[in-house]
């Protein structure tokens, strides 16, 4: 069986999902960024994802690339900081990437998400390291290229199902650590249920259940680092010990992709 093809529902909906988890986390986002930053990174987000879910709604895109570059173009404009033109950056250039097909395959999604961190990268000329929102989404772009990869090479199970092992994710929605830390939060594993199996696999939730663990697992890896760009720079040693709000929120949102392949 081929895999499933993604429309533009799918995208739809992760917006959708993505604006419920920023909702929910809104304080949290911005308690994270009261430390480092201007204090104002959930509400910021909250306002941009629920304009762009707006927008969907209003002008439904006919394609997927469409949709995630509304989305983009919507937060570059709704969301203040530097939050907005990189977040907007990342989903125009992840749209850009899936062109005008009515259908995205889960290759095309992972070309598209490198893609995205790709934009990314170069708008704040940012690397692994640096405590920003890239710490999140490279690893989850690499895990998930990585995965669907794997499943190509090592094909399903006898009974066509992902293969046992697939690292957990939070069960409420954020990305946070099954242990305390210092800004982390507590989060309990849930089971990874099975995307449609075919060329890719394991399934593309499978898939997209590694891209969440790695985004969570680079967000809180940001928490003892120092900060080398944006605002928190300026603080020196004292970013030290506090988890990025930008990685924290990317990794919420990666989250909401598994979120909705795991249900699609």
């Amino acid at each position: 069986m081929g895999a499933r093809l993604l429309t533009s529902a799918f995208f739809g909906a992760w917006i959708e999902e993505a604006a419920r988890s920023v909702r929910a986390e809104r304080d949290e986002l911005t308690r994270l960024d009261a430390a480092i930053g201007d204090a104002d990174h959930g509400t910021n987000l909250d306002r941009g994802f629920t304009e762009a879910v707006r927008a969907l709604g209003d002008r439904r895109p006919a394609t997927p690339g469409a949709v995630l570059v509304l989305v983009g173009s919507t937060l570059i404009r709704k969301v203040g900081g530097a939050s907005g033109p990189l977040y907007g950056t990342a989903f125009r250039e992840a749209g850009k990437a899936l062109g005008e097909v009515p259908e995205v395959s889960p290759a095309d999604l992972a070309a598209a998400l490198a893609a995205g961190v790709a934009g990314v990268r170069r708008l704040g000329s940012a690397v692994e390291g640096d405590k920003t929102m890239v710490d999140a989404l490279a690893p989850a772009a690499e895990a998930l290229a990585a995965a669907l990869a794997g499943a190509v090479r090592e094909g399903p199970g006898a009974d066509g199902a992902p293969e046992a092992g697939t690292p957990a994710v939070g069960r409420d929605g954020h990305p946070s650590a099954p242990e305390d830390g210092r800004d982390g939060h507590p989060g309990a594993p849930v089971d990874g249920p099975a995307g449609a199996a075919g060329p890719d696999g394991r399934g593309l939730a499978a898939a997209l259940a590694a891209a969440a663990e790695a985004a969570r697992a680079g967000a809180e890896a940001t928490i003892p680092m120092p900060a080398r760009k944006g605002r928190a720079s300026y603080l020196g040693p004292r970013s030290v010990g506090h988890q990025d709000p930008g990685a924290t929120s990317a990794a919420l949102i990666l989250r909401a992709l598994h979120t909705v392949a795991a249900r699609w």
